[in-house]
């Protein structure tokens, strides 16, 4: 019958034993594959940590807009920005001709103007509104 099979460390570690100047262990044994990646492994530098934006943008992920996206995107700015709603608190995405709008806004007149805004601008085919208000 075949011998049960072992950990791959377990058979490793002999041979690279010959390989990394490793001491062995008290009772004679070579180490483990385990024990010699963590004596030789450095830790990776944990002193720098991303802050909680850089998380989020991370997690969100970051898309670069094409050049007919970034037009539809200033078009879309500039209508909202001449606009009584303003553009404070809002954003706007822009993927092909799909416009989403996200933010607040204080009354439910100005939800209705900011849709019907950009929906007049040239090159949005849809729109996802994700502005709540209040």
């Amino acid at each position: 019958m075949a011998d049960k099979p072992t950990r791959v460390g377990a058979r490793l570690a002999p041979v690279l034993h010959r390989f990394i100047e490793m001491p062995p262990t008290r009772d004679g044994k070579p180490n483990s594959y385990d024990d010699i990646v963590r004596k030789t492994t450095i830790e990776p530098d944990t002193s720098v940590r991303p802050s909680r934006a850089q998380e989020q943008e991370a997690r969100d992920g970051h898309r670069a807009l094409d050049v007919d996206e970034r037009v539809l995107h200033d078009r879309v700015m500039s209508a909202i920005a001449a606009s009584s709603v303003g553009s404070s608190g809002l954003t706007v995405e822009v993927s092909r001709d799909l416009v989403t709008l996200r933010g607040r806004v204080p009354q439910a007149a100005m939800l209705r103007t900011l849709e019907d805004l950009v929906a007049r601008v040239p090159g949005v085919e849809t729109i996802h509104n994700q502005v709540v208000i209040g």
